[in-house]
């Protein structure tokens, strides 16, 4: 019986481990009962993270990185955009109070506990251009380029706000993280072309 405890112990922490932050339908899915999910936790040797969402002790961050790691494994179709996104490319001095998340127009809105999300949507190229990925606790989350969260930040304006998506231009160019012309392909995908270029020009001259 003890050698059996060990196997799903050990299994439990190798996927835990494998995925960064493992759900507890991953845990069920691999054959460990979930019994012992609940006995690695009061040892210390998993935390919960919130409802269903596992990580070892050693990676659980304490600062907004880490809840990009979480939601990217809450919202898997999702993209972190906007204010996260402009965070992370260090293009605004805000601290988001969530993490900003872009998802398919036709997508259910996701429903999660323990991590606050700001959702907005988008479909075609809007939704798929510009994505980059990065490796956050040991998982992959997929997240907009500096140029793609710039020209974002311009479409939702009524959102972020004209001068934090102004301040983000003028760093990602101050900053070299991304090029006029780069700017401009993103600006035309998010049809904000008219309203992007005149400050590009004015920033350059």
């Amino acid at each position: 019986m003890a050698e059996r405890h060990m196997t799903h112990r050990e299994r439990a922490l190798s996927l835990t481990r494998a995925r960064g932050i493992a759900r507890a339908r991953d845990f069920k899915a691999a054959g460990i009962p979930l019994v012992y999910l609940k006995r690695l936790t009061e040892t210390g040797q998993l935390v919960r993270l919130s409802r269903g969402l596992y990580q070892e002790p050693e990676h659980v961050g304490e600062h907004t990185a880490h809840d990009l790691a979480e939601a990217a494994r809450l919202v898997p179709g999702g993209v972190v955009s906007l204010i996260s996104a402009l965070h992370h490319h260090e293009l605004t001095t805000q601290l988001p109070h969530a993490v900003w998340m872009t998802i398919p127009h036709k997508a259910r809105t996701p429903k999660v506990q323990g991590l606050k999300l700001e959702i907005v949507r988008a479909t075609g190229e809007v939704m798929t251009a510009g994505i980059e990925h990065v490796e956050v606790e040991g998982v992959l989350v997929p997240i907009y380029g500096a140029a793609k969260t710039v020209a974002d930040c311009f479409k939702h304006r009524r959102h972020v706000g004209e001068d934090v998506a102004v301040e983000a231009l003028r760093d990602a160019l101050r900053q070299r993280k991304t090029t006029p012309s780069e700017l401009m392909i993103y600006a035309a995908i998010d049809r904000v072309s008219d309203r992007m270029e005149p400050y590009i020009k004015a920033m350059q001259s």
